[in-house]
């Protein structure tokens, strides 16, 4: 069986998961690359296959969905859960094996970092990864690393299309014992680029906020494409 199964959802991210994959191409001999896309316009599935990943499709544009597609479709004994837009330092892999070989009963996440030299995400990083460390509540785009036991036995990620990532970590934070990387992951800043930055910081906490006090996936799912 295959130590370690990468697991990528994707859709239209021929821009950036070139880059990923160069970074996950040391892995190839003992890892298995999964992308899960649906219904990309671009040339994200040709890209996967030129890398020689495994591509399986989803009917539906719900990360939640594809995550859990490409869960079930891994041979690995241990999952990395990763962004198409994230990318990973040289040496990754030596690190994470070097854990996941005595420590079974953990999820870890890796280290926050942005893919821009702006002073400002400084300060971001800074806070996103003291609360990861305090409250054990990483997001996606952090990356996600766990047993496949583990992921099957808490069933994995349900089928919705927002808050996927804070859903599964809900469910086991009282079970298994997370833990924080001592290994970065680069996620783009595109997502804060694209609007106000602060605007947009802002804009997450209140969504996540909001799905916390019970408001459902679809009203939340409705605003967030709408804005």
């Amino acid at each position: 069986m295959t130590k370690i199964s990468i697991i990528i959802p994707t859709h239209n991210e021929s821009q950036h998961l070139p880059l990923l994959l160069s970074d996950l191409s040391i892995s190839y001999e003992e890892a298995e690359i999964i992308i899960v896309d649906c219904n990309s316009e671009d040339k994200t599935r040709e890209i996967g296959n030129l890398y020689g990943s495994k591509i399986y499709k989803s009917k539906e544009k719900n990360r939640g969905l594809q995550l859990n597609i490409g869960a079930k479709n891994a041979t690995g004994m241990w999952f990395i859960f990763i962004h198409a837009d994230s990318r990973l330092r040289k040496g990754w892999l030596k690190k994470v094996k070097s854990l996941i070989k005595y420590n079974e009963n953990f999820v870890y996440f890796f280290k926050f970092k942005i893919n821009n030299k702006m002073i400002f995400y400084r300060f971001l990083e800074i806070l996103v990864n003291l609360r990861s460390y305090i409250f054990k509540d990483p997001y996606g785009d952090q990356g996600l690393l766990i047993h496949r036991e583990t992921y099957f036995k808490n069933n994995g990620y349900r089928k919705i299309p927002l808050m996927e990532d804070l859903d599964f970590i809900k469910r086991l934070k009282n079970k298994i014992p997370l833990k924080m990387l001592n290994i970065p992951i680069y996620t783009s800043s595109r997502k804060w680029e694209k609007t106000n930055i602060i605007f947009q910081t802002f804009k997450n906490w209140s969504y996540r906020k909001r799905w916390l006090r019970g408001e459902s996936i679809k009203s939340l799912h409705n605003d967030y494409y709408k804005n």
